[in-house]
């Protein structure tokens, strides 16, 4: 055991529910969530909640999600920018993995988004990591093939992409998400 981790505090899903605030807790790491996202960040992701949505609009099983709770590890809770879930939800978090996550990256959150929750997110078999950046105007997807992420796309240019790998294999137009 390093000496960091000798020394530094440990949490539990039990603790991260008592927390006041938007958190986020990895291997028994708390993270706050704050401050809020810039209004940048805010408007790609609806505009980009939006296309997941009419793209998923006459899919039964597939859902569009906003932050919520997924409980990876009774230490690992992470509050996803957008997902895709294709099982019901029947608990007050996601206690498995999404189809699909998407993090809108930001000053505080860039390193940690491409590193620790990438890791993270492949770990757990997520069929589709995409990792926006509005300060570059870059959207990468990364698939899940052979137990590890492949680029497969940065800046899609066609009309649509399409995820194959999700239930609905939903058609979403990437392009000029930016204002």
């Amino acid at each position: 055991m390093s000496i960091a981790a000798k020394y530094r505090p440990y949490y539990t899903y039990e603790d991260y529910c008592q927390w006041e605030g938007r958190w986020e807790l990895i291997e028994g790491m708390p993270y706050a969530m704050s401050p809020a996202p810039v209004p940048d960040h805010q408007r790609v992701c609806v505009r980009l909640c939006l296309r997941l949505e009419q793209a998923l609009e006459h899919c039964k099983k597939c859902k569009v999600y906003l932050p919520i709770d997924w409980k990876i590890t009774e230490d690992t809770v992470v509050q996803p920018d957008i997902l895709i879930v294709c099982k019901p939800i029947n608990k007050k978090f996601l206690d498995f993995a999404p189809d699909l996550v998407v993090e809108i990256l930001s000053p505080s959150t860039a390193s940690k988004d491409r590193g620790e929750k990438m890791e993270l997110y492949q770990s757990q078999k997520v069929k589709y990591y995409l990792i926006v950046d509005p300060k570059f105007k870059k959207i990468e997807i990364y698939q899940f093939v052979n137990n590890q992420y492949q680029p497969v796309a940065v800046n899609p240019d066609k009309q649509a992409f399409i995820f194959e790998e999700t239930d609905c294999k939903p058609e979403v137009n990437l392009l000029n998400i930016w204002e």
